[in-house]
């Protein structure tokens, strides 16, 4: 029992001896004893008092361990979520057991899912799986090759991904703020007061981003355990590889959200066109923009978006008189330099451009927001007749740029 419980009762036995020693002639006997009772009422009401505070300090402890130890229980049911058993329930309708159905069952709870809902740390690439051992096969059939997908761009060109219960997310901008200013005499007023304006960059929940694929019956037979890492590695990366294109390149129309490039002017991002080669100096213009405008401290916290086809030209042109490479000044001034095939379209005309980020004051260049896990969902029609699992996986996503200052594009790099 609580200490501050115990001293209650004790208070509630003690007004009840009071009320009765009061409530009729009394002794010398009774006086003194009402009058130690009384005393010990006192002195109870201060230890109460420090009870409660105690109290209070070991609940605020004891929530903060419950916290911290119900994330890491649920970190741990989703490292030992098998991709298998959703993939089995949908084939053949068999149960999904242990942590796996916790965390079904949780996902259900708070949202709502046509399919199978897939936590989306699930996707991650586990080490260490391989196929069975002791599947009864006289051919040993090693791991699943997986295809080849290119790298992530979004995460190294610092966007964040938020995770959203439900409903839209905003994030208010400031536009204008405060300005400071020396008063011309004793008496005369300061400037008028600037308004502190905001703007709101919006994740909404409009966009949908799916991936559809077919099992073939060999696969579910021969491939056993390995199919589940298989089929984690193959939709990790074609939806990885679909929003690091939408996030640079997203047209807004027909279904995918508003990229960086296209929605420069809607974003606020400013657009130059080099209109000549690659070379250090021409970045360096940008790095020098983006430090004139408060976006970058220097170089060092500047990341930059390029098409292999620049590193290679830029890595072929040396500097006069040295054996120092244009891109090696560029990569040993700046954050990072990150090469993509896909956040990038292939040189036109024998144009390409580039993109150069900054996270400014803590604030990610640009957010990606992704509701809930994703919903798994099998297709038990289209082609039962050979026997075929068709499996549909639904992610809604959006993506914005909070604040355009803390991007730049480079068109008309030749």
């Amino acid at each position: 029992m609580l200490e501050s419980a115990k001293i209650m009762r004790r208070q509630s036995e003690i007004r009840s001896q009071l009320s009765e020693l009061v409530g009729k002639e009394t002794t010398d006997d009774e006086t003194r004893q009402i009058d130690t009772l009384d005393a010990e009422y006192r002195a109870n009401e201060t230890k109460y008092r420090g009870a409660l505070i105690v109290e209070a300090s070991e609940r605020d402890a004891a929530s903060a361990e419950l916290e911290n130890r119900s994330a890491d229980e649920w970190q741990g049911l989703i490292d030992n979520f098998e991709l298998r058993q959703v993939v089995a329930n949908l084939d053949t309708g068999a149960a999904i057991s242990g942590q796996t159905a916790e965390v079904v069952t949780e996902m259900r709870a708070q949202g709502s899912f046509q399919g199978q809902p897939i936590p989306w740390g699930a996707l991650e690439r586990r080490a260490g799986e391989t196929t069975s051992a002791t599947t009864p096969d006289p051919t040993r059939t090693m791991p699943l090759v997986d295809r080849l997908f290119p790298t992530s761009v979004a995460a190294q060109l610092g966007a964040s991904l938020v995770q959203v219960g439900q409903g839209s997310l905003e994030y208010p901008v400031s536009t204008a703020s405060t300005v400071a200013s020396w008063q011309t005499d004793e008496v005369t007023d300061l400037p008028d007061p600037v308004p502190f304006t905001t703007a709101d960059a919006k994740l909404s929940p409009d966009f949908a981003l799916g991936v559809r694929m077919k099992i073939t019956r060999k696969a579910l037979k021969q491939s056993g355990e390995g199919l589940e890492s298989a089929i984690r590695r193959d939709m990790n990366g074609a939806m990885q590889m679909e929003l690091d294109r939408s996030l640079i390149l997203g047209s807004g129309a027909a279904g995918e959200p508003l990229g960086i490039i296209p929605g420069a002017a809607t974003y606020g991002i400013n657009v130059n066109n080099l209109g000549a080669a690659a070379t250090w100096a021409a970045f360096r213009t940008e790095v020098l923009a983006f430090m004139v405008g408060n976006a970058a401290s220097g170089p060092g916290s500047v990341r930059a978006l390029i098409r292999p086809e620049v590193w290679d030209r830029m890595d072929g042109s040396y500097i006069t008189g040295t054996a120092v490479t244009e891109f090696e000044l560029m990569r040993k001034a700046m954050l990072g330099v990150i090469m993509t095939t896909n956040a990038l379209e292939a040189p036109a005309g024998g144009e390409t451009t580039a993109v150069l980020a900054t996270s400014a004051g803590g604030l990610p260049p640009i957010h990606i927001g992704a509701w809930g896990g994703i919903d798994l969902i099998r297709d038990p029609y289209t082609d039962a007749a050979s026997g075929q699992l068709r499996l549909t996986a639904i992610a809604t996503m959006d993506q914005t740029v909070a604040r355009g200052a803390q991007l730049r594009i480079v068109e008309g790099i030749q």
